[in-house]
Order: C-alpha cells, then sequence, then structure tokens
C-alpha cells in the first residue's frame, strides 16, 4: 500500500455512510443475536479461540451477516481476504485461491475467505470452492440472505456450520440508535445532537429489525436538520418521521420472507385469528403482492381448513376474490378482507381435505377391486347385454330418497374416508349419515 492509498482508506473511513463506521470491531460491541453469540454459545468461544470453521451467516439484510464476518477478521490470526458474489468472478476466486495456497505454503497460514451475498454464484462457481475448502487450503464464511440449503451447494453445506440470525430487537435498535448519536469516535457524536426518547422508539420500530434502516434514518436527520437556538441538533419525532417515512419491510417475492409470510397467513386463518390473518395480508398487499396468488391461497383455505363446517366459505372466497381481481387496486383490498375475515372467523373442518388425502392415497398403493357390476353403466352398446347395471336401486324411489346398497369397491368394503366433524354445519352432516344408517 502506498501514501496515496493509505490516504484514500482515510478518506474513506471517514467519508462512509454512519451505518458503515458504526460496524463493531470485537465481539462485545455486537447489538443483538446472542442466540449465537451468547458468551456460552458455540460461534462466541470459536471467534474467542480462533477456531473458526467453514461458516454460513443466514438472515435478512441489516442483522449483521457482514459485521460478524468482520469480527472475525479482527480477531483471527488468519489471512482474511474478501469478496462479493455480485461483483467476483473467476479470476478473483483463482487469484484468492492462489493466495492461500502461498500463505499456507510459505508462512504456515491459514486464509478465512468471506464471500458476501453468496447465494449469488452459480453452481460452478461454488463447485470450484469446493475442494478447497474441503482440503483446508481456504476456511469458508458465506453471507446470504436467501435459504443456504436452497440456494447453496449441498457440498458445501454439509462442510459448513449455518448460523440464523435474527432481525434485531426493538430494545436492540434502541441501543444501536442511543449509540449512533451520542458515540463521538464510530458515530455522530460531534455533531452535538440530541434525540428524543420518542424519536427513538419509532425509529426503532419503523426499522422493522434492520440496523442499517435504523442508522440510515439517524444520519439523514441530523444533517439535514438546523441547529436550535441552544447550538444542538434536536431529532425530534416530526423529524424522525421525516427520515423513514415507510417501514422497511422484509418482503422479497422470491424469498424466504416471503414464505414465511404466507404460511403465517394461511395458518392464522386456520387457527381462527382474524386480527392476524389481516395483518399478514396488508403485510403482502403494502409490499405488492399478485392478489392472484393471494386469492388462490384464501381459496384453498376455504375448502382445506373451513369445508362443510361452512359450505359457504367457498362461495365467499370465490366471489371477493373475483371481484378483487375486477376491481384491482387499492379497492381490492376491501373484497379480500372480507373473504379473510369470513374464513377466519368461520367454523373449521379439515375432512373433506383428509379424506381425498387417504382416498388418492389407496388408490395409488392399493389393489382394488373394479366398480361393483350394479353401478356398471348399462347404456353404452352391449352392456345391457353383459348385464352391467343389473340389480340397481334408484334412490329416488325409496322413503328419504335413499336406498341401502354397496357403492365402494368389494376390496373396501368397511372402509371410511370422509368423517364429518361436530363443527358447524358439518355436524348436520355426520347426523344425517348416521340417520341413514339406521334405516
Amino acid at each position: 500500500m502506498d501514501l496515496f492509498d493509505y490516504m484514500r482508506e482515510q478518506n474513506m473511513e471517514k467519508e462512509s455512510p454512519l451505518a458503515q463506521r458504526m460496524r463493531p470491531t470485537t465481539l462485545e460491541e455486537v447489538v443483538g443475536q446472542k442466540h449465537i453469540i451468547g458468551k456460552d454459545k458455540l460461534l462466541y468461544r470459536a471467534i474467542k479461540a480462533d477456531k473458526i470453521g467453514s461458516i454460513i451467516f443466514y438472515g435478512p439484510p441489516g442483522t449483521g451477516k457482514t459485521t460478524l464476518a468482520k469480527v472475525i477478521a479482527n480477531t483471527t490470526s488468519s489471512i482474511f481476504t474478501q469478496m462479493n458474489a455480485t461483483t467476483s468472478g473467476k479470476k478473483e476466486m483463482e487469484q484468492a485461491i492462489t493466495e492461500a495456497k502461498n500463505n499456507q505454503g510459505m508462512y504456515g497460514k491459514k486464509t478465512i475467505l468471506f464471500v458476501d451475498e453468496i447465494h449469488r454464484f452459480n453452481k460452478a462457481q461454488q463447485d470450484y470452492l469446493l475442494p478447497f475448502v474441503e482440503d483446508g487450503t481456504v476456511v469458508l464464511i458465506g453471507a446470504t440472505t436467501e435459504n443456504p440449503y436452497f440456494e447453496v451447494n449441498g457440498a458445501l453445506i454439509s462442510r459448513s456450520n449455518i448460523f440464523e440470525l435474527k432481525p434485531l430487537s426493538h430494545e436492540d435498535l434502541k441501543e444501536l440508535i442511543q449509540r449512533a448519536v451520542y458515540h463521538k469516535e464510530k458515530g455522530m457524536g460531534d455533531y452535538d445532537a440530541v434525540i428524543t426518547e420518542e424519536a427513538v422508539d419509532f425509529l426503532a420500530d419503523m426499522a422493522e429489525g434492520d440496523a442499517r434502516s435504523a442508522l440510515n434514518a439517524v444520519e439523514l436527520g441530523i444533517l439535514t436538520t438546523e441547529r436550535s437556538e441552544d447550538g444542538k441538533i434536536h431529532l425530534t419525532l416530526s423529524v424522525a418521521e421525516e427520515c423513514i417515512q415507510k417501514r422497511a419491510f422484509k418482503y422479497d417475492k422470491n424469498g424466504d420472507n416471503h414464505y414465511d409470510t404466507i404460511s403465517a397467513f394461511i395458518k392464522s386463518m386456520r387457527g381462527s385469528d382474524p386480527d392476524a390473518a389481516i395483518y399478514y395480508l396488508a403485510k403482502m398487499l403494502d409490499a405488492g403482492e399478485d392478489i392472484s396468488f393471494i386469492g388462490r391461497r384464501i381459496i384453498i383455505c376455504a375448502s382445506e381448513d373451513v369445508g362443510n363446517a361452512d359450505p359457504q366459505a367457498i362461495q365467499v372466497a370465490v366471489a371477493c376474490i373475483e371481484a378483487a381481481e375486477r376491481v384491482g387496486m387499492p379497492e381490492a383490498r376491501i373484497p379480500l378482507a372480507q373473504a379473510v375475515t369470513y374464513i377466519a372467523g368461520a367454523p373449521k373442518s379439515n375432512a373433506s381435505y383428509l379424506a381425498i388425502n387417504n382416498a388418492l392415497s389407496t388408490v395409488k398403493y392399493q389393489s382394488v377391486s373394479g366398480v361393483p357390476n350394479h353401478l356398471r353403466d348399462c347404456h353404452y352398446k352391449g352392456a345391457a347385454k353383459l348385464g352391467h347395471g343389473e340389480g340397481y336401486q334408484y334412490a329416488h324411489d325409496y322413503p328419504y330418497h335413499y336406498v341401502k346398497q354397496q357403492y365402494i369397491p368389494d376390496t373396501l368394503v368397511g372402509t371410511t374416508f370422509y368423517e364429518p366433524t361436530e363443527n358447524g354445519y358439518e355436524k348436520k352432516v355426520k347426523e344425517y349419515l348416521e340417520f341413514l344408517k339406521t334405516l
């Protein structure tokens, strides 16, 4: 490094965004993630002992994946090399591996290779790293916002410890915000700013677990707010509201949060919690989720989880989804909300769902005799001469429009697929079927 490189690094460090300057350099400075870096946890002990194996950090943006990699870089005696999968190609990878081999051979030094956004590497690039991870040429630390079990080579996964980082808690974010405002070395303490408790609470709430979002808002507020008569910059609630006007929802239509949210949405309807279901609906709509995607899940839930306990649920669902697709957003939110609250508030039964699953399993895995002869069609050419349909009894010719006769194949006599519950309208279905057995 020459003088100009040194001066450039010094200037970049001073002028870099607050979120960058606030990155911890030691484990003690890290806020949150105690489930993996608490003092009794494996990762804490491994970092302290400088005995790091290959690791993949997985979690939403702003939760500290790169931060933990930097902490490892500051505590390890190994050589630390970093690359970003969005900008690095095979040439950079080959160069990193060559340097790692040289450091190992000439100096006996291990190399930790940190790959940010590792899910951006294609299969061939990930395969290239595998033998060097396997033979210890490099210790891999990968960071990804995507589920590594879907996006990272299975062989790399099997040779790495997976650590999932969680969104920072409200209290964690409050601590970071206070530190950002008042810390003189890493924060903006030299600006002589003060922040109200209401503003801290608001920013911590709106950041939705994302430290970077909260710190960006603090920096914007301090840099754009005029000093008051007392010479201080006052970060009030109104200033905070201007700096972060939209909640930092983590919702990638192709990512984990997409699937987690729709899963919570369906389970809330199934669990008869309309408030939770409406919240997840609002979250998806705010993120621009496709109305048809949401609608399909509502219709499925109406049939799978409500079923005959309230036969109108499927009618309400289909009608509301059709209405929503016709009118479009923003008005579509209203029929969608009607369908969601109706289904969440309806009595529940999955008896029909279980019945078809059990029947399909029987069809697939069990040898079953054919259609009973008296149920076979007798109208096509020659069928009547073969005796097809002979002995069939027409139900409407009998009291209650019912007559006892065998409908199920011979080998399945006595089998029950549909077992009505005691919930809602299905209780009447159950009572009616039991009544027919007495005739």
